[in-house]
């Protein structure tokens, strides 16, 4: 057997203030091994894991990104291993006296020319995907629903071959909710919005249990849905399954695929057409990150990102807690005070919402996040930001709320992937990109998720998984820019319909998680 070739020492350091760098070696590097340039290891370092380019002194800050991501809790000699342990993370950043819109950046040169084809709604939106999507009002119906929806796909869809699927929207709420505190509004608009989303080409259905709090109504209350022409003064579609017309389990399964098929008909005469790429509204997160993330596949995604917005698209970045650390770099790049505000208002209220639940920001890292690599939450959020480019931030969303506005949006949401992507879907997301660095077979049901390795080791064993390896970039075999385009054009691809995620081939379909900060009773 021939001998396994053995890789120099290879370590990233991110910035020329920075005093650690992480090591790129699969398998990490052992101790005594000399890095070039740099000190000889004191520690066995893993793979993603800091170590010391220099001696740090107790109390000294700790610089990757250029910034302390915190103080040492005792002196480190160089070549050491830098991990959590060794670590006092910083105080956050207050939200007074923030740089207010002082970025001012050249303008991005537009890049016309790119297109995908995709399906017009009447309301002016476009979908990547022609799903029929059933809503529900409260989870007692799931049951019924699911039950209906695997009939509406075995005795249905065959008949339909231009709808890509159907697919019910399960989630957890609609009673023993507090309903009419402030709060409410938030997962009462996600839901509302999810059942407009593009992909679902108008086509609202509704399943109502009927003695529920979040009656069908107030879910969709009138004018809330766009009507096309050839529906004009049509009635929202709700089947009630207390109804007294209902007779039986199966009477209620029968109306539901009798009303499906009436959707079916007409998602079924929608075709794809030619649009702008402008026309795609892109939600960017990041899950199981690592300490590549920031290094390699966000900052690819934020390459990408600009190429979005030069074309005219709408990209939202989210998760609060991965950037709050990062807040006054927001406030600065806001296209106005206005947004800066926003932004700022954001933050304030989740600062409440974590201590009111008795935790800070320090919460958000996880076991994972740690063995890859990434010590606290400052240089996690670091390495999160990036994914949104250096375009200027031009619209601030609330939880639940719809996009309005083109270019960069931050969309406030918790940074828990599941209710992340919730939360991107309601704003109107048709296309997702989730990067990833430990992995994850994350996916929705609604819209194209893209998943983007950080590492070539985890691209090659979850070769099926990951539809683009980021982790070239470390390996010296491709720049930011090359992965930020072989990115922007696959989602062209997967827009037209011309290929399909893995996520999408396997049907790896992750629940929707609302948020709920209002009480449950």
């Amino acid at each position: 057997m021939p001998n396994a070739v053995v890789k120099p020492p290879l370590t990233i350091r991110m910035h020329e203030r920075d005093n650690v760098a992480i090591v790129a070696n699969d398998g990490g590097l052992a101790a005594g091994t000399a890095l070039p340039a740099g000190p000889v290891l004191v520690d066995r370092v893993p793979q993603g894991h800091k170590v010391a380019l220099v001696d740090i002194a107790a109390r000294a800050p700790v610089r990757r990104y250029g910034i302390p991501i915190g103080h040492a809790l005792k002196d480190i000699p160089a070549g050491s291993w830098v991990h959590e342990r060794l670590l006092k993370m910083p105080d956050a950043r207050g939200l007074d006296g923030l740089p207010i819109a002082t970025a001012r950046p050249e303008p991005l040169p537009p890049l016309p020319g790119h297109s995908f084809e995709g399906y017009r709604n009447a309301d002016g939106s476009v979908g990547t995907r022609n799903i029929l999507a059933i809503t529900q009002t409260v989870q007692c119906v799931a049951g019924v629903t699911d039950f209906a929806v695997k009939r509406i796909k075995a005795e249905l869809l065959p008949r339909f071959p231009k709808v890509d699927d159907v697919v019910a929207l399960e989630h957890g709420y609609g009673c023993g909710v507090a309903i009419d505190a402030p709060d409410a509004v938030v997962p009462i608009r996600t839901l509302r919005h999810i059942s407009l989303n593009p992909n679902f080409g108008g086509e609202v259905m509704v399943v109502s249990l009927g003695c529920e709090k979040l009656q069908p109504e107030r879910l969709l209350p009138p004018g809330s849905i766009p009507i096309s022409d050839e529906r004009a003064g049509g009635a929202l579609d709700v089947i009630c399954l207390q109804d007294d017309a209902h007779v039986g389990f199966m009477s209620m399964v029968d109306s539901i695929l009798r009303q499906a098929e009436v959707h079916l008909e007409r998602l079924n005469a929608r075709r794809r057409e030619t649009v702008p790429a402008s026309e795609l509204v892109v939600g960017v997160q990041c899950g199981g990150s690592d300490a590549f993330s920031g290094v390699t596949a966000n900052p690819a995604v934020g390459f990408c990102t600009d190429l979005l917005v030069r074309a005219g698209a709408s990209v939202m970045f989210s998760e609060t807690t991965e950037v709050r650390d990062g807040i006054d770099q927001l406030t600065a790049r806001a296209a106005t005070p206005e947004v800066a505000q926003a932004m700022i208002r954001e933050m304030a209220w989740y600062d409440a919402y974590l201590k009111r639940g008795g935790v800070d920001r320090s919460a958000n890292t996880t076991p994972g996040n740690k063995a890859g690599g990434l010590s606290n939450i400052v240089e996690k959020a670091m390495g999160s930001i990036v994914k949104s480019g250096t375009a200027p931030i031009s619209g601030v969303l609330s939880p639940g709320e719809k996009l309005k506005t083109r270019g960069l949006t931050y969309a406030a949401t918790p940074a828990s992937d599941f209710i992340c992507g919730t939360l991107q879907l309601a704003a109107g997301m048709n296309l997702h990109v989730f990067t990833t660095g430990r992995g994850t077979p994350y996916g929705l049901a609604a819209v194209p998720v893209i998943k983007v390795a950080t590492r070539s080791d985890l691209a090659r064993r979850w070769h099926d998984l990951m539809d683009v390896n980021a982790g070239t970039i470390a390996d010296g075999t491709a720049t930011i820019e090359d992965v930020g385009w072989e990115l922007f054009h696959l989602m062209l691809d997967v827009a037209s319909g011309r290929r399909k995620t893995w996520a999408e081939h396997w049907k790896l379909h992750n629940a929707l998680v609302l948020f709920n900060p209002a009480p449950v009773t």
